[in-house]
């Protein structure tokens, strides 16, 4: 199963108090933050010397690991931060996490209904966690029926989700709607979303999504106006607006800096748009312009972020011919 979208719902989260600068686990988040996930292993690895049963410690491990795509270190930590906190919503929801990176790379079926037992914990610790509900929702919707996957019970998620958030309900009803192919459905559901006038970024980031898939400039445009908005210092904006002139096809040059910028200025994380796809966008953006070698070095660096972008290796060999 994919997790992409779902990370989208870490907003929807209660944050904890504020930490002093020189409590360890604040220190570790601001790594964290900043996408230096060794060092931030390794302040927490200190720490947990001291303090092998601070749960908190094991769960933010747990989440560098995952993003360094560790997953046996990753569920180890989540696994005895469950055990500690065994009520605690999140830390269910980010070990569902590490068994869905698991599952997939190993193409695991009894990974895989561990995913499934962890969200559904997760949503059983607290029912109005949205993040969680969103995640067993897709779960739902793309994991096999051999593994749990049950359309049905994915539209109980949208009807619970609905009850909690209004705007957040219509997207999750999108995503049905999308998993069935009904386009023209999912997009009112995206509008009707926005129309509520969110005040925050990720309902117009993930209908901004929607629209980049479908290549729909207008739309794509639209919603990225919306955000800019909403969130005009948001630092996922400036690869949205990049992206959304390049699918317009208009003012180039101002794409090209635009996705420079997010490149130089935000962390490669999981829940952010990836380093990989803005190189393959600025490839796409240099083939354009018939510059072939700028085109080359974007996609080789875009594959060599991952390795399984498939779109990256066809246009390598496309240019190479």
């Amino acid at each position: 199963m994919t997790v992409r979208a779902a990370f989208l719902w870490t907003w929807l989260l209660v944050a904890g108090p504020l930490q002093s600068t020189g409590d360890p686990l604040a220190v570790a988040k601001g790594q964290f933050e900043r996408g230096d996930y060794s060092s931030a292993i390794a302040t927490l690895s200190s720490a947990l010397a001291e303090n092998p049963h601070d749960a908190r410690l094991l769960h933010w491990r747990s989440r560098c690991y995952l993003e360094q795509r560790n997953y046996a270190a990753a569920i180890s930590d989540g696994e005895r931060a469950v055990s500690e906190r065994p009520d605690d919503s999140e830390y269910h929801r980010w070990l569902g996490r590490g068994y869905g990176g698991a599952a997939e790379q190993a193409k695991s079926f009894s990974m895989a209904r561990k995913v499934r037992t962890a969200f559904e914990q997760a949503v059983h610790s607290n029912p109005s966690n949205i993040a969680a509900r969103r995640d067993l929702e897709e779960y739902y919707l793309e994991a096999p029926w051999i593994v749990g996957g049950d359309r049905g019970k994915a539209l109980e998620q949208v009807n619970a989700i609905a009850q909690v958030d209004a705007v957040a309900g219509h997207l999750a009803r999108a995503a049905c709607y999308l998993d069935g192919k009904r386009f023209d459905e999912a997009e009112a559901e995206y509008r009707r979303a926005l129309d509520l006038g969110p005040d925050r970024m990720e309902p117009y980031l993930e209908a901004a999504d929607f629209y980049l898939k479908r290549g729909e400039a207008t739309g794509l445009g639209t919603v990225v106006d919306e955000a800019a908005r909403v969130m005009p210092s948001d630092t996922r904006l400036p690869y949205y607006q990049g992206v959304a002139l390049i699918v317009a096809n208009r003012n180039l040059a101002e794409a090209d800096q635009l996705l420079r910028r997010y490149l130089a200025t935000v962390p490669r994380r999981s829940d952010l748009p990836s380093h990989a796809d803005a190189h393959q966008w600025l490839g796409r953006l240099n083939e354009r312009l018939g510059n072939v070698k700028t085109a080359l070095d974007e996609y080789r660096a875009a594959l060599a972020l991952d390795p399984d972008e498939k779109s990256a290796r066809e246009a390598i060999r496309r240019l190479t011919r």
